[in-house]
C-alpha cells in the first residue's frame, strides 16, 4: 500500500469500498457513452474536454495549450479521497512504470478547491509516478472544467467535525495530442495491458 493510500483510508473510519469504486466508474462511463451517442452531429473529440487555467503546487498556471503536442490523462478526484482516488492513481502509476521512457503526463484535477490547495495536491501525487501533475483552483475555475469534462461532484453532507466527502465520477480521460478526447480508459484490468494500450498512441 502506497503511502497516499494509507493517508486516504485513514481520513475515514468505514472500510473500504472497492465494490462501490467499480459501481461509479462503470455508471460514469455508461453516462458518457450515452451523452456522447446522444449527440451524433458533432465530433465526439469536441465533447469532452476544452480550455483550462489551475495551479500547480509550485505556483505555476498550467493550461490546457501547455498540454498541446504529445497526448495526455486526466483523472478527478480529491485528496481525502478514502479509496477510490489512490486505487485509480495506484492504477494509473502501475502502468505509467511500465512505459519508463514515454513522457504521458496525467493530470490529477480536484473536486474539492475549498480543501485542496495546489500545495496539497503536489504533495498528495508525490506518492504516486512523478509524471502525475496535481491541479488545483478557484472555485469557478474547477466548475468549469467539471463542465468540459462532464464530470459529476457533490459536496456530502458537513460533519460536526467539519468534515465532508465529495461525491464524484471516477473517469480516467485519454486526450489526444490536440486536446480531443479519444476514450475513457477501462482501469479494471492488468497494468499489462493499459501500458500496451497507452503505448499505442504515444
Amino acid at each position: 500500500m502506497s503511502p497516499a493510500q494509507s493517508r486516504g483510508k485513514s481520513s475515514r473510519s468505514r472500510p473500504p469500498t472497492r465494490p462501490l469504486a467499480i459501481a461509479i466508474a462503470v455508471i460514469a462511463l455508461i453516462g458518457l457513452g450515452i451523452w456522447i451517442a446522444a449527440t451524433p452531429a458533432r465530433n465526439p473529440s469536441s465533447l469532452v474536454g476544452g480550455p483550462f487555467s489551475l495551479q500547480t503546487g509550485d505556483g505555476k498556471t498550467l493550461t490546457d495549450a501547455d498540454m498541446k503536442g504529445r497526448p495526455f490523462l486526466v483523472y478527478f478526484g480529491y485528496t481525502h479521497c478514502p479509496d477510490i482516488c489512490p486505487t485509480t492513481l495506484a492504477q494509473i502509476s502501475d502502468a505509467l512504470r511500465r512505459l519508463p521512457d514515454k513522457p504521458l503526463r496525467t493530470l490529477f484535477v480536484t473536486v474539492d478547491p475549498e480543501r485542496d490547495t495546489p500545495a496539497m495536491m503536489a504533495d498528495y501525487v508525490s506518492s504516486f509516478d512523478p509524471r502525475i501533475i496535481g491541479l488545483s483552483g478557484s472555485p469557478e475555475q474547477i466548475a468549469a472544467m467539471e463542465k468540459a469534462y462532464r464530470v459529476y461532484a457533490r459536496k456530502g453532507p458537513v460533519q460536526p467535525n467539519g468534515d465532508y466527502s465529495m461525491d464524484h465520477s471516477s473517469v480516467v480521460y485519454l486526450m489526444d495530442a490536440n486536446g480531443g478526447f479519444v476514450e475513457a480508459l477501462n482501469m479494471e484490468r492488468p497494468p499489462e495491458e493499459l501500458a500496451k494500450e497507452l503505448a499505442g498512441y504515444l
